[in-house]
């Protein structure tokens, strides 16, 4: 009888617990207000194509598109960027108090930014880009402690920036370039800010910095520990501008040197450099900067490489943006690329090629299992892995790398990249994820062994095909040797070559699910657990039914290396 009455009493809890639950988005008349609140968002926008297909009838707002839900069934997320919508924001968004995303950019949205924004306690990310907001920033948007990401860029703000803004200890992230801001600039907490494109920008606290004879830092992709020698990018670049310090050969902007003058009226030299050496820096130009998409590339770069930080992955000095350039500034990479040194004399040694694949993965390992969110890169292969003085691998080109949540598998795409790396289940449907890169990362192994790119494969009288049908070929007849570049002669280890070969044709598998993680790639460039992964491939290799199989070849045969699918690469001063 008691443990019936204990049921019974658990029971009514449990249900007095969903109701309490169900009944807290109610109002007294049983209208959901985060459906109530909605409706004010889309009541206040113009939505020329129909895609807010919302129903101010409905009780549950998740099943609605541009909505995402939390598993209790709340909204986290709204999202409706590139829409061609109009219209103005309505301050009811401050009503969504679970919201965790807010991406508008590239719409059409006007008229002032909700103060009410600041009313949203779980907001991690609000991107309100490419839009034509105008007056000032709310102060508000301080009180969001749990805001990482913010762009404001490239609306019609004005008046200064609060500086209640450089409170926010969670922000890595801050865009307010091209706008009509005023004023003194707040000393941001960011790890990464823009400010370029506004037309009087000063130093904080100092109103007679603002007569437009003091430089200030724009741009500052960096931690704290780099400001002092950081910091003087953007002069720098100013500098360059000015002077027409930038050589030209071909399309290459080639070596840049700072010299001291320019920097005596800042006093900031000698603090940043202990001695009088020239620094010498990279400069990346974006090809057809101007055009359409071509602000976006960059803007990714930017925000990629900032966003991770690891021995192997290339560092960001700075950049700049203006109306008809856009440049990228990094540490020059004095051996140039994997690809220039593979066909550099003398030839790289094996030693070599081993410690750039075991770079090159763990920097791959960074992106895909250590930064939150995770980066697909895209577009791995020999050309864009770079080696500094000491020949320490540094992976760079992030033009084309996309952010995705360690929730998610996969992001759809127009298919981007380098014919020859490009994994086959992004080519058929535009989907990449992690395994897209393990399989250019297997690309990348097989030109290191060979010494050849992709492409170059099937062009010697004694090769057909594309390089992976070929490897896979001379593997079965077990002729190894066949494959490796000829400038390393006898000077490798065979047992090493097989193992490479292996770890190679398992990165490549056509099912991204058979394809091992980053993680698992280190290891077994490390030693651990090829024998393992080799059998397993095997297995399935012998198991997967070939028609639904088509060869690399047939994907390939018909492509060169002026393909409309190959992005080419964008030029880094020094040899590439």
């Amino acid at each position: 009888m008691e443990t019936r009455r204990g049921e019974s009493v658990l029971c009514l809890v449990a249900l007095f617990c969903f109701w309490t639950s169900a009944n807290s988005l109610l109002s007294p008349k049983g209208v959901n207000f985060e459906v109530v609140a909605l409706m004010d968002i889309k009541d206040a926008l113009v939505d020329p194509h129909g895609v807010l297909n919302w129903d101010r009838n409905a009780v549950d707002p998740c099943s609605w598109t541009m909505i995402t839900c939390s598993t209790d069934k709340l909204v986290i997320g709204l999202g409706t960027p590139s829409q061609n919508i109009s219209g103005t924001l309505s301050p009811s968004i401050g009503n969504l108090t679970n919201l965790q995303i807010i991406l508008l950019q590239n719409n059409n949205i006007s008229g002032p930014i909700p103060p009410e924004l600041g009313r949203l306690p779980k907001l991690q990310t609000l991107d309100l880009s490419d839009n034509f907001f105008t007056g000032g920033i709310p102060s508000s948007l301080a009180h969001l402690k749990s805001l990482k990401y913010l762009r404001l860029n490239n609306n019609s703000l004005s008046g200064s920036i609060p500086s209640s803004l450089a409170n926010m200890t969670q922000l890595a992230f801050l865009d307010l370039s091209f706008n009509n801001l005023t004023g003194p600039v707040p000393r941001f907490l960011a790890k990464t800010f823009n400010l370029l494109g506004n037309p009087m920008i000063c130093a904080t606290g100092t109103e007679n910095d603002c007569n437009g004879t003091t430089s200030v830092q724009l741009s500052y992709p960096f931690n704290s520990a780099q400001s002092k020698k950081l910091g003087l990018v953007w002069f720098i670049l100013w500098f360059l501008f000015s002077l027409s310090s930038f050589q030209k050969v071909g399309n290459k902007i080639v070596c840049v040197t700072v010299l001291e003058p320019c920097f005596d009226e800042i006093n900031l030299w000698k603090k940043a450099h202990s001695g009088k050496t020239p620094k010498v820096l990279a400069v990346k130009r974006l090809k057809d900067g101007n055009a359409s998409g071509g602000e976006i590339q960059f803007q990714t770069e930017v925000e990629m490489i900032s966003l991770a930080v690891h021995r192997n992955l290339l560092r960001l000095y700075g950049f700049c943006m203006t109306a008809s350039e856009r440049l990228l500034v990094y540490p020059y990479m004095s051996n140039g690329s994997v690809a220039s040194c593979l066909k550099a004399k003398p030839a790289l040694d094996w030693g070599t090629r081993k410690r750039i694949a075991l770079g090159a993965a763990r920097g791959l390992l960074y992106l895909h299992e250590q930064c939150d969110p995770k980066i697909i890169h895209r577009d791995v292969k020999a050309a864009n892995i770079l080696l500094d003085d000491d020949y320490e691998v540094v992976v760079g080109d992030f033009g084309l790398a996309k952010l995705l949540d360690h929730r998610d598998s996969h992001v759809t795409t127009a298919v981007r990249g380098t014919v020859g790396h490009i994994a086959p289940e992004y080519l058929s449907t535009g989907q990449s994820s992690e395994k897209t890169d393990v399989f250019g990362f297997g690309i990348l192994l097989l030109e290191l062994i060979t010494g050849q790119r992709a492409l170059e494969f099937g062009k010697s009288a004694n090769q057909k095909g594309a390089m992976l049908d070929w490897v896979k070929k001379i593997h079965q007849e077990k002729k190894l040797d066949t494959l490796v570049d000829k400038d390393l002669k006898t000077n490798y280890d065979r047992i090493e070559l097989e193992e490479m070969v292996q770890v190679a044709l398992i990165c490549t598998q056509f099912l991204p699910s058979h394809r091992p993680k980053m993680s698992e790639v280190v290891r077994m460039l490390e030693g651990d657990g090829l024998a393992e992964k080799w059998e397993a491939s095997q297995r399935a290799d012998a198991t997967r039914c070939r028609a639904n199989d088509f060869s690399s070849s047939e994907r390939y045969s018909d492509l060169t290396d002026d393909s409309s699918l190959l992005v080419q690469a964008m030029e880094l001063s020094g040899p590439r």
